[in-house]
């Protein structure tokens, strides 16, 4: 029975802790106290609920009580420091002194969208500028993933005190530098919306090729990134780079039954089974996609990459691929975001459409960059490239060198495996995505 009540608790804490603990930080106006606030009130579900029973609506139960815990935080405050007098002038603007029931009003809120204002507030304060992004990324995913920190550290390879006190800097980076637990004005909403993307596509890239361990995909990371991300959309649907990059996490998502074998091992992205990708997620991001265009905003890098992934989706076939327009969509890449890995991914674009002499004269500039200098796809797509061109001894070497560089155990086994022997006839390309 108390299996079964904890089960439920667990459920519901996933689900409902980003709110919970939005809603109290926008009282307390200090993200860490939010969260121990909003933990006090998931142990008094795990005392209370297997003996009283569950509540008939167990999120509003949790509500009430980490909201109770928050006012008596600050009656607290209060009463410690006499030279708070403006909490109670705080406390009386909100009218905290008559507690709300929030067991009647949970749903009434949700439509005048205050727990949506929330957690945006609490979005981009868990990803501030003033944290370094793998605190960022921690902070986001424990606050709004609702992961445990033994979660988080598992799935980034970190012990787990190494992650816990990454998560108490971050929390204490934010109070000692004072930061508004509020919405950015809008003359810092675009760089700031510029940094919560980046965090979730961090989130969403680890778990679709881990960078490092034994396993090739981390799906619940890819499964955290999505939630987020459509959270996200569903706060800012009119941000056009926002619904970009949910389309580009959906398109993307929709090829993971196909990515490895039953030994997962990985395939391809030209080798994959087609009939594998999951058409509903398909369908999400291409709505997405049009819903994007249809804002008339700039062209963003999100979006262009939703682009590409796109043209892939529509491909019933590896051979049906418009390559050329792929190729093109990379070269309004680089000039929206011009990166070196961008360029690498053209390079393949290239190769495919217009032949791999033209994709490896690309490859070739790319050598000389510092910045890819341990970027094992770099060494990869150079090998295919060559190996299509005949040059067998120089792929050889170039697979080789790639798989001393991978950091992932299973991206090591397919490049040796490439240096063993000639990829496949047909489509073939390295492109992973």
């Amino acid at each position: 029975m108390h299996s079964a009540v904890h089960d439920t608790i667990a459920t519901v804490w996933r689900l409902e802790s980003a709110r919970i603990v939005a809603a109290v930080a926008r009282r307390v106006r200090d993200v860490g106290v939010a969260e121990e606030l909003a933990q006090d009130a998931l142990v008094a579900a795990l005392e209370r609920w297997p003996l009283d029973g569950m509540p008939d609506r167990p999120a509003a139960w949790l509500m009430t009580t980490a909201i109770h815990r928050a006012l008596d935080h600050l009656r607290h405050r209060q009463m410690a420091d006499a030279r708070h007098g403006d909490i109670a002038s705080d406390l009386e603007a909100m009218e905290a002194h008559v507690v709300p029931d929030f067991s009647d009003s949970l749903d009434r809120q949700r439509e005048e969208a205050v727990l949506g204002d929330d957690l945006l507030r609490l979005i981009f304060t868990a990803c501030h500028p003033v944290l370094p992004p793998e605190a960022r990324v921690a902070l986001t995913l424990k606050l709004l993933g609702g992961l445990s920190t033994a979660e988080i550290a598992r799935a980034y390879l970190v012990p787990e005190a190494t992650l816990a006190q990454r998560l108490v800097r971050a929390k204490r980076t934010l109070a000692d530098a004072n930061v508004p637990f509020e919405l950015p004005p809008p003359e810092l909403l675009g760089e700031r919306l510029a940094s919560v993307l980046e965090v979730v596509y961090l989130v969403f890239n680890e778990g679709y090729t881990a960078t490092s361990g034994a396993d090739w995909m981390r799906p619940a990371l890819c499964d955290e990134a999505l939630r987020l991300g459509r959270m996200l959309a569903e706060l800012a649907s009119q941000e056009a780079e926002v619904l970009g990059l949910l389309a580009l996490m959906e398109i993307q998502a929709s090829r993971t039954a196909a990515r490895t074998d039953r030994e997962g091992q990985p395939i391809l992205l030209a080798d994959q089974d087609r009939r594998r990708w999951d058409r509903l997620l398909i369908r999400r991001g291409l709505t997405a996609l049009d819903r994007a265009q249809a804002l008339g905003q700039p062209v963003g890098r999100y979006r262009l990459q939703a682009q590409i992934a796109a043209c892939h989706a529509r491909a019933p076939r590896a051979v049906d691929t418009d390559w050329k327009q792929i190729a093109a969509i990379y070269a309004e890449l680089m000039r929206v975001a011009p990166s070196p890995v961008v360029e690498l991914n053209r390079a393949v674009a290239v190769g495919m459409a217009e032949g791999p002499a033209a994709g490896l004269a690309i490859v070739e500039t790319l050598l000389q960059d510092k910045a890819l200098a341990r970027y094992h796809w770099l060494p990869a797509v150079q090998g295919d490239l060559l190996e299509k061109l005949g040059r067998h001894d120089e792929a050889r070497a170039a697979f080789l060198q790639a798989a001393a560089s991978a950091g992932n155990e299973r991206e090591q086994a397919l490049l040796r495996a490439r240096a063993d022997g000639p990829a496949p006839t047909g489509n073939r390309s390295t492109a992973r995505r």
